[in-house]
């Protein structure tokens, strides 16, 4: 308990912090908002949004009936029926432009059968799968080889230009296979030794460059056969159990025209015992190796080494669907710009291996986002003078998948995304009561965090970083999807500071919650739910996306953020 004091004590001087550095401007803000509230009269569209209709709609969504909403099953059919029932209820016009409410997203399943071993230093090392390594193709074949492939250890095989860092230093790496580390390279602080530079690579904080999605994609963009990257549970956050018990069964991805022959042919994760092992063989030392890597001016260590990969692939396609509706802005020259409110409506479905219940209800998993939607979705519809820009809807497939919904989209968009100003996403809402504190995934990235500053103090709550930023949590939902693509993303929660609780309150639900339910088929409605929370958040939400759907100005990524680049680019190009 006192542990959970303490870091509650943490969060209120982070979040003092955080809330002088807004106040001035929330405070200069705040005669202009209340005229801005009454003028457009917002009370009746923020009142609209209630627990009673939230709980029905997550009861509905959480229900048998659905059977967990798993994505190519029937229970998509009853949620996409239900979401496009809802939406039209509501009036709101079908967001896809050919006249419905569905953006189809084609996929595919995919079950990896691995072979894989090395050769170094005149000995065959044989790995054994999962206990050793895994390995897949996201590539639509059956069968995938890869032999007498050059190894190269690449540090952590990140490009990034901002920091000043390549890991590739120009080499050619086509058709070999890379070795590389998990994580962002820990550059120590040039003042303190003992404490991570924030200005490389957010320090503490994870970056996109540390996670292995990122360190797949630009192997791939350097023409690699196929890439490994060392688990090492300190630096990735989790152990290899969980790798090698998502990677080892059937995953999915989305299936493109070229048939994913663009990606690697080869994905791979390896024990850092093996990486050792090879490594040895191969005459090097991995710790020596690992420190070097840690440097600017480390350069690409072939080693004397040779890999072999052989895998066979089950596939089987399936065809999900994204629910999308649409709220037309009332300013003929800006309603072509648009807001788009994100919420995945998929779980896990159900699991006929299971004794007694087999349904992954998924009711805070996330029902609760989707039936928020809806209620956004609502509150906008009652508006008597709707805002300048549009707003979408966005109810996304297959995040448990890997994002793939959300990443259809982003890569497939329905609306062209330099004029889509703003993403603001929607995952797990509060069941626990109201907070006083607002957390932000991926504090420090966009301007919209000062729009979100602005209205949470119109509730008397301030805005605080997430407690835990080297865990990556910005990269794991579907905001991120948005934000890989340059779109400016925003993703908050209820913090853990309840209003009227102990001090360790939330936390502890919270706690409980992912312990005892996430992921789990007892994640369903439960009575002692109070969502005044949840309720208070879409309103902060719908404040956000209303500011922005008739601001002046648009959001913008903040100096040093990794999609800063890619959203510049977007935006010049679109003015010549």
């Amino acid at each position: 308990m006192k542990k959970n004091i303490a870091y509650a004590a943490l969060l209120g001087l982070l979040a003092f912090a955080c809330t002088e550095s807004s106040r001035e401007v929330a405070e200069t803000e705040e005669k202009e908002q209340v005229a801005e509230n009454d003028s457009t009269n917002l009370q009746p569209a923020l009142q609209s949004i209630n627990a009673s209709d939230l709980l029905k709609h997550t009861k509905v969504l959480a229900s048998d009936a659905f059977e967990g909403r798993g994505p190519g099953t029937a229970g998509e059919d009853s949620t996409v029926n239900y979401l496009t029932r809802e939406f039209k209820r509501l009036g709101l016009q079908p967001g896809n432009p050919d006249g419905t409410f569905v953006q189809k997203v084609p996929m595919f399943g995919f079950t990896a059968q691995p072979k894989a071993s090395f050769t170094a230093g005149g000995k065959t090392i044989n790995l054994s799968f999962p206990n050793d390594y895994v390995a897949v193709s996201r590539r639509f074949v059956q069968d995938v080889n890869v032999n007498n492939s050059d190894i190269v250890f690449v540090g952590y095989g990140i490009v990034a230009p901002e920091y000043g860092w390549d890991d590739y230093k120009g080499l050619d790496v086509k058709g070999k296979t890379i070795v590389m580390l998990i994580n962002d390279p820990p550059i120590p602080s040039p003042n303190n030794p003992d404490q991570l530079d924030s200005t490389m690579f957010g320090g503490k904080a994870m970056t996109y460059y540390g996670r292995w999605t990122y360190k797949y994609e630009i192997a791939a963009e350097k023409g690699a056969a196929a890439a490994i990257i060392i688990h090492e549970t300190g630096p990735a956050g989790y152990p290899y159990e969980v790798v090698s018990g998502s990677w080892g069964r059937e995953n999915f991805d989305i299936s493109n025209p070229d048939k994913n022959m663009g990606l690697l042919a080869v994905e791979s994760w390896i024990t850092d015992s093996k990486a050792k092992e090879l490594f040895t063989a191969a005459g090097t030392n991995f710790d020596q190796l690992k420190n070097a890597a840690r440097q600017k001016g480390f350069k690409p260590v072939p080693l004397k080494a040779k890999a072999n990969f052989t895998i066979k692939n089950q596939l089987r396609e399936i065809e999900s669907r994204n629910v999308i509706a649409k709220l037309e802005g009332s300013d003929p020259e800006l309603k072509d710009e648009y807001i788009i409110y994100t919420a995945h409506w998929d779980h896990l479905g159900k699991d006929n291996k299971l004794k007694g219940d087999q349904i992954y209800n998924g009711a805070m998993d996330n029902a609760s986002g989707t039936a928020g939607l809806i209620e956004l979705a609502k509150a906008f519809a009652a508006l008597s003078e709707k805002p300048k820009r549009s707003i979408l809807f966005l109810a996304v497939t297959a995040e448990e998948k890997g994002l793939l919904g959300s990443k259809y989209y982003a890569t497939n968009p329905l609306y062209p995304l330099n004029k889509t100003l703003a993403n603001i996403n929607m995952d797990v809402l509060n069941a626990y009561g109201p907070t006083e504190d607002v957390v932000v995934i991926g504090y420090g990235n966009s301007t919209l965090e000062e729009i979100l500053a602005q209205a949470a103090h119109s509730q008397n709550r301030h805005i605080v970083p997430e407690s835990s930023p080297e865990k990556g949590s910005f990269y794991r939902s579907d905001h991120f999807e948005f934000a890989k693509q340059g779109v400016p993303a925003l993703y908050a929660k209820s913090g853990v500071i309840g209003r009227g609780q102990p001090a360790d309150f939330i936390t502890k639900k919270q706690e409980q919650y992912t312990a005892a339910d996430y992921h789990k088929v007892s994640d369903e409605v439960r009575d002692d739910w109070n969502l005044d929370g949840a309720i208070e958040d879409l309103q902060l939400f719908f404040r956000v996306g209303y500011r922005v759907a008739n601001g002046a100005t648009s959001p913008e990524w903040k100096e040093g953020t990794e999609f800063k680049a890619r959203r510049d680019s977007m935006l010049s190009a679109t003015r010549q």
